[in-house]
Formats: structure tokens, sequence, C-alpha cells
């Protein structure tokens, strides 16, 4: 008797195909962490290092010399409080795209839901903003600068940032299996989002009738939506952007898994 297996033909069993195989996800998303750090000298410290530096040089080039207004908040924890899910973003969707490529031999041996590897990518880098975060809550110490009760909506942003990554990796983790060019795209479009979100600056410096195309970045409404819950009343939250932001992230996320489904069955024979 010969048996077939055919990825994404049944939808149903598919997702419960999904759930038997969870545990991937933690072995995955553990195998990810531990990998990336390797043989690093300093290891986790580096989810550290890496806001932390590039909220000195933020500070004093567009804080102090630029002058570039931070509101009621010091300019440092403005710029770290959008460091945080922009890097998380950044790394999720960067491992999450490239996850496929460097997974292809799991990928043409071994059969289970596919889509556990580009959201376990995704889930590794959570260990990344949890560790970050201790910088933040330093720094909110060394400005003396008290948490409100806004800080309970944290999650609910970062929820945000991680289903962008999800379905912006979903999309281009499969588009990387097809076409390997996408494998010089992801840097160029990591370092464009970067410039196009407001990491170093507030929202509000952006022009008011330009405000809800602006907000067609998803990022912007969880980098504005995090500013808001940390920085309590020095920092607005603007909520017609915000819904723009959980509306595209939403179309995105919908679109990648429909997609991903859709180039899933060819994935062992193109890899």
């Amino acid at each position: 008797m010969r048996i077939t297996v055919e990825a994404g033909k049944n939808g149903r069993r598919y997702w419960q195909d999904l759930w038997r195989y969870r545990e991937l996800f933690y072995f995955l998303a553990w195998r990810d962490v531990v990998v990336r750090y390797k043989q690093t000298a300093i290891g986790l410290a580096w989810a550290v290092i890496r806001p932390l530096l590039t909220t000195i040089v933020f500070t004093l080039v567009f804080g102090q010399l630029g002058g570039l207004s931070s509101g009621d908040a010091p300019y440092a924890l403005l710029v770290l409080a959008g460091m945080l899910p922009w890097q998380f973003f950044a790394t999720a969707f960067s491992e999450s795209a490239n996850s496929l490529i460097s997974d292809a031999s799991i990928v043409s041996k071994v059969y289970f839901p596919r889509i556990v590897i580009p959201v376990s990518a995704v889930l590794s880098s959570v260990v990344d903003l949890l560790v970050s975060l201790v910088l933040l809550v330093l720094l909110m110490f060394w400005y003396a600068y008290l948490p409100s009760i806004r800080m309970l909506a944290l999650p609910l942003f970062f929820v945000l940032a991680v289903l962008a990554s999800i379905g912006a990796g979903l999309w281009l983790a499969a588009l990387n299996v097809k076409y390997r060019d996408f494998r010089y795209v992801i840097p160029f479009i990591v370092q464009i989002g970067f410039y196009i979100s407001p990491v170093g600056f507030a929202s509000d410096l952006v022009p008011g009738n330009w405000r809800l195309l602006y907000s067609l970045n998803p990022m912007v409404g969880a980098i504005d939506g995090f500013r808001w819950a940390v920085l309590d009343n020095g920092y607005p939250l603007y909520v017609p952007g915000l819904l723009i932001s959980m509306t595209v992230v939403a179309v995105v996320l919908i679109s990648g898994v429909w997609y991903f489904r859709k180039a899933e069955t060819a994935f062992a024979d193109v890899i």
C-alpha cells in the first residue's frame, strides 16, 4: 500500500495537525534563540546593547543637535519606547522571511504544517524583546518616570507587532522559496521601514493631512501604542491612525496565511 502525503489539501485536517505539532513552536523557537547567540561572548546581553547604543546615538544627534521635540517625556525614553517594538519587528520579520530557506532540509524530508517554521521564528524574537524591556524599566527609573495604569495595555500593542511580523513574514517566507531574489529585498524592506517608522521621532511631527496615510505603515500603530502605554501623559494616542494600522495588520495577516497555504504544497519540490 502506498500513502501519498499532500500538504494543504484538507484545511480542517491541516489546522488539527497544527495543534498536534504545537510543541514544535517551542522547540524551533528555542533552537533559534540558542543558535542566534551561540559562541557569543555576552549572549542575550546583545538584546540590550543594540537598542541602548541606538538610543544614545539618536538622543545625541536628533535630540541634542537636531532639537527634535519629545513633548513632556525625556527624548531618550521616547526613542527607546519606539525602538523596542521596531527592533522586535525587524528581527522577527527577517528571521521569519528567511526561515524556510534556513530549514530547507527539514521542509523537504519531514511532514508537519510548514507554517510552524516562520511563526516559530517570530516567537524566538519575543525573548529578545522581553530582555530589552529590562533596559526600558531601568531608563524609566533613571528619569524618575513612573508608569501609570496605561502600562496594562502594553501587551495589546505587543500583540499587534507580533501579528504584523507574522503576516509580513509569511508573505516573504513563501515568496523567498519561489523567488530567491527576495533574500536581497528583505534587508532593503527593513532599512526603508526603519526610516518611515516613527522610531526616532514622535508621530505628531507628521503633518495632520498626512497622518492617516502615514498610518498605513502597520508599525506606526504598534509604536505609537507602545509609547502611549509607557509615556503616560507625555505622548498622545492617535486613535484613527491606530485603527488603520490594525486594519492593515489584519489584511496582511489573513492574506499572508492564505498565500502561504496556497504556496505550501510546492515547498518540498522547489526548495
